[in-house]
C-alpha cells in the first residue's frame, strides 16, 4: 500500500531556510535522506488520516455491531475470556 522502499529517486528543487541549511550541513546531515524520511512519515500520516475520514461511517457501524452483538466467531476463541463487547465468558463457557 504505502511502501516507499526501493523506489527510484528523482532530483527535486527545494527552497529552504538558509540558516537552517547551513546548520544542517555543519552537523553533517544528509539532507536528501532527512527530507525523504520526514516526507514519507508525513505522507503516511496524512494517508491514514484521510483513510479514517473516508471510512468513518463503516468503522462506526462495525464498532456499533460489535458493541451490540460481540465479535464475530467470538465463541470459537481459545484465548482470553473477552467476547469483544465488554462481556466475558466464565470458565465453564457461559456468559
Amino acid at each position: 500500500m504505502l511502501n516507499f522502499d526501493n523506489a527510484p529517486r528523482k532530483a527535486t528543487n527545494l527552497s529552504l531556510n538558509v540558516k537552517m541549511l547551513e546548520a544542517a550541513r555543519e552537523m553533517g546531515m544528509n539532507l536528501s535522506q532527512t527530507v525523504d524520511a520526514l516526507l514519507a512519515e508525513e505522507v503516511k500520516k496524512r494517508y491514514w488520516a484521510k483513510w479514517n475520514e473516508d471510512n468513518k461511517e463503516a468503522v462506526t457501524a462495525y464498532n456499533e455491531r460489535v458493541a451490540t452483538y460481540g465479535l464475530p466467531l467470538a465463541k470459537y476463541r481459545t484465548w482470553g475470556k473477552s467476547l469483544g463487547d465488554g462481556r466475558t465468558r466464565d470458565d465453564d463457557g457461559t456468559i
